[in-house]
């Protein structure tokens, strides 16, 4: 399983989603994408759209005023 990151620090929403979108486009169903960013909406806002898109959520977290939200991509 290859895991990938993404640097969506200092961006505002809608940016961390569409930035997670963007990536995730790239990369390949079991890959795991790793998302941190300071937006704390993205805690929430990136989870809904991996639900939908039908990727899974594997684990959200905050450390101080970063949250990260790791991605398993599924199907397209």
């Amino acid at each position: 399983m290859t895991r990938h990151s993404l640097d969506a620090r200092h961006l505002l929403c809608p940016m961390p989603v569409i930035r997670t979108q963007n990536r995730i486009a790239d990369l390949v169903p079991g890959e795991v994408l790793e998302v941190v960013a300071t937006d704390p909406g993205a805690l929430l806002d990136i989870p809904a759209w991996v639900r939908i898109s039908g990727h899974r959520i594997l684990e959200t977290r905050r450390e101080g005023r970063e949250v990260f939200v790791i991605i398993e991509v599924g199907q397209p």
